[in-house]
């Protein structure tokens, strides 16, 4: 058994090796052609979901930046902080409460 094994593996390797010399040259004749399937019936499952409602704002906020200048000092400037709200779903049966998610 060992030793078909090896000899096939030598018979693959070999094919391998031949392809990537391009000592065998294969040319597609015929383009072919997919056949026809009809699909009918069947019916999606109906799932109903209850989940997290997601709000997603921004505020202005002064924070300090760099100055461009060679002084190495710091001036203010009002950015945009994006702020991210989360609603939760009502948790059933083995899942997670309200009141025990990581909001941050």
């Amino acid at each position: 058994m060992r030793t078909i094994t090896i000899v096939a593996g030598i018979v693959v390797i070999g094919g391998l090796g031949a392809f990537a010399l391009d000592l065998v040259d294969v040319d597609m004749t015929d383009s072919g052609e997919l056949p026809e399937v009809s699909i009918s019936g069947g019916e999606l499952p109906t799932v109903e979901s209850d989940v997290a409602n997601v709000t997603v704002s921004s505020e202005t906020k002064t924070v300090e930046v760099p100055d461009v200048d060679v002084n190495v000092g710091t001036e203010e400037a009002e950015i945009s902080v994006p702020e991210i709200s989360v609603e939760g779903a009502e948790a059933e049966e083995g899942g997670v409460p309200d009141g025990d998610r990581n909001n941050g």
